[in-house]
């Protein structure tokens, strides 16, 4: 539904930090799906256990908020808007992510309101679960 260019033109996320590659889908103000492919030239891998490289848990998180912030910002109107995080919580992490993984990433709207946003994210690998949360933003 939505690739790299058309990511970038919504998200202010930009290499190291742009953690989402493609959206799959995006349903209005309720979910979203995206897939974060995982080379061994990724900036974190070099120096996050360079000898057993792990994606870290928080950048697994942040690719879970950056797909809750395409929701956010999927309304032309809100483009100039900037989601923060509020709130961790419930964030457990189940399976180490490598290079050559794919993650995938969905997203489910808890509650919307006009400046806020809760979810509920997980990150998968081929159907295992990675990490999980529920992620509050404000948008300023």
């Amino acid at each position: 539904m939505m690739d790299i260019r058309e990511i970038k033109a919504i998200l202010p996320h930009r290499y190291p930090f742009l953690l989402v590659d493609r959206v799959l889908e995006l349903e209005k103000d309720q979910r979203g799906v995206g897939i974060k492919n995982l080379t061994a030239n990724e900036a974190f891998f070099n120096g996050h256990y360079p000898e057993h490289p792990i994606m870290p848990g928080v950048l697994i998180i942040e690719a879970l908020a950056q797909l809750a912030g395409l929701i956010m910002l999927q309304d032309v109107e809100n483009r100039e808007a900037l989601p923060l995080f509020a709130g961790i919580e419930k964030a457990r992490f189940k399976r180490q992510v490598i290079p050559g993984d794919t993650l995938r990433l969905e997203v489910e709207v808890l509650t919307r309101r006009r400046n806020y946003l809760k979810v509920s994210g997980k990150a998968s690998v081929e159907g295992e679960l990675a990490a999980e949360g529920v992620l509050t933003f404000v948008v300023i």
